[in-house]
């Protein structure tokens, strides 16, 4: 088994460098602190990944309260959720440079202030347009804070059994965000007087308290190692209008007035395509220049590039790997959540309390995971975790796929509860670690920020393949029974729409089987990405520059 990995340096050589000699190079600037202190910014940055998913399955619940408040047409109800994913999933990149430049704990607090602040804003929105632009603000500040809060986990903890406990309890706040957020949402729609309102109070209210513990105590911001510290603004403007526009196709595709055949559609979609391919070849160009001569790094126009693509082939190409499995995992798992919260809601017609506590079981077993992960992560291989991991994916949505509608909730939906938190926190923690583990010090909140970004654009991707798979199928079931299916499909025939729900799981299950094949193929040679030795954790002193002692 080979341990070698190939790192582009800032000077663009190759070093092939073990494992333990890469942990070495990279020379992390380790801060001495109490233990209460690391458990604070563990906390923090897990807290901070709670909110920034919860802030979509918590609206995503709220839809049909939220409709009938502000008098939203359905069509642009789904702007409420998008809006959100749109900003967070396209500004990831830019802002994750911004934090490896100029600090990462003020990225986070940047980013925590714009929560807070468009959290409060859309709690007193009066209509659906003002809503969704809060929103997409509202999302920046998901863009700083999570790319930052992965640097600042890296830089906190250097290569120990201490680091693989905090990403995997970072990773865990996914899985477990995303119930909270469904969990809250139901409880606060139904429940408390000011209804869809008092889940954005919540939200400003959980990032005031995290901006203060970050403030308190994240280490204060290590200058960066590059020598130009200068942001790539045309990488950044081109990627980032890229995304937008290609995530808002994938959205609006299937709900425009001539589907995927509408002019405004495909003209978007081509001009998307070619501003990232463009960023692309920029990017490219900007790295080839920069190696061959640092100095012209200092010139307007050849800055540092934002995202360099040679690291997309670290590990012998295993970092592109990686990217692709948490893309195609995350597809299966927002499609999995999105599909078996319209079941519950729109085909067994349970309120939103009785669809939350149907996903308690996700926040659960998602603390769960988090020391089952942090336990065996530096004992197991890369490929057991990510293939393990897609397959639990693949698994939760087979049930569903399979689901029996007269039957307990227990036989179907709690197993395939359950099942989808191991699958999301295997991926996401392993993959996170690895992450860490290959990119240098000064890109850590740009891997942490690519990382991040394939899964937004995987869940945009997911949601819009698996509607298409469900509307097809519900159109063609609905015309077998004589049934022509309005714009808003509520006259749909029972039967059609069980079928859709089915299909879409089917869809959702070949995503993470895809993703499986890759890890089985590609990954098989890694070895362990964990780390097994303990970190010396002693009192804060006067003398904190120097390294924590390795015991």
């Amino acid at each position: 088994m080979s341990n070698e990995l190939s790192l582009a340096t800032p000077a663009g050589k190759e070093l092939g460098l073990s494992l333990s000699n890469i942990e070495t190079a990279k020379q992390h600037h380790v801060v001495q602190r109490s233990l209460l202190r690391s458990v604070f910014i563990v906390a923090t940055c897990t807290a901070a990944m709670v909110v920034n998913i919860s802030n979509s399955t918590s609206v995503s619940i709220s839809l049909p309260t939220i409709e009938k408040d502000l008098v939203i047409q359905q069509e642009q109800l789904q702007w409420l959720v998008s809006a959100y994913s749109l900003s967070s999933g396209c500004l990831l990149l830019f802002f994750g440079r911004l934090a490896d430049l100029y600090g990462r704990k003020k990225a986070f607090m940047v980013g925590t202030l714009c929560q807070i602040a468009f959290s409060l804003g859309c709690g007193f929105a009066q209509d659906g347009l003002t809503l969704a632009i809060l929103r997409g603000f509202q999302g920046v500040g998901g863009a700083a804070t999570i790319p930052s809060a992965l640097g600042i986990l890296a830089h906190a903890f250097p290569p120990s059994r201490a680091r693989s406990i905090a990403f995997a309890t970072f990773a865990a706040g996914a899985p477990v965000g995303g119930a909270f957020g469904t969990i809250i949402g139901g409880v606060l729609t139904q429940l408390s007087s000011p209804q869809w309102r008092s889940v954005f109070y919540l939200a400003a209210a959980t990032s005031a308290m995290i901006g203060v513990s970050g403030l308190i105590s994240f280490d204060a911001d290590v200058p960066s190692s590059e020598a130009v510290k200068r942001v790539d603004w045309i990488g950044a403007s081109l990627v980032t209008m890229g995304l937008v526009l290609i995530v808002f196709v994938l959205g609006q595709g299937e709900v425009a007035s001539d589907g995927w055949k509408t002019p405004y559609i495909i003209a978007l979609l081509i001009v998307g395509v070619i501003m990232i391919a463009l960023f692309l070849v920029w990017e490219w160009k900007l790295e080839r220049i920069i190696d061959d001569d640092p100095t012209r790094a200092e010139s307007m126009w050849t800055p540092p590039p934002l995202m360099r693509l040679s690291l997309w082939t670290r590990a012998k190409g295993r970092m592109a790997v990686i990217l692709a499995i948490a893309f195609l995992n995350w597809s299966a798992f927002i499609s999995w959540s999105f599909w078996v919260q319209l079941y519950y809601q729109n085909y067994l017609l349970l309120t939103p309390v009785e669809t939350m506590i149907r996903f308690i079981p996700m926040f659960i077993v998602g603390c769960l995971c988090n020391f089952f992960v942090a336990m065996v992560v530096s004992k197991l291989p890369l490929v057991i975790f990510a293939l393990s991991g897609t397959l639990l994916t693949a698994a939760a949505a087979i049930l569903f796929a399979l689901i029996d509608p007269s039957v307990t909730y227990w036989a179907f939906g709690f197993p395939s509860t359950v099942l989808i938190v191991f699958g999301a926190d295997f991926v996401y923690s392993s993959g996170t670690i690895f992450i860490a583990k290959t990119s240098l010090p000064h890109e850590h909140s740009v891997a942490g920020a690519l990382f991040q970004t394939m899964t937004q654009i995987g869940t945009a991707f997911g949601l819009t393949i698996s509607t298409i798979v469900f509307n097809t199928v519900v159109d063609k079931e609905s015309a077998e029974l004589g049934v022509i299916v309005n714009s808003s499909g509520t006259n749909a025939p029972m039967s059609a729409q069980l079928d859709g729900y089915k299909d879409a799981q089917w869809t959702s299950a070949a995503f993470a089987l895809m993703a499986a094949l890759l890890a089985a193929l590609f990954l098989r040679s890694v070895g362990i990405v964990g780390h097994s030795r303990t970190m010396a954790v002693q009192p804060e002193s006067n003398d904190a520059e120097k390294p924590a002692t390795p015991i």
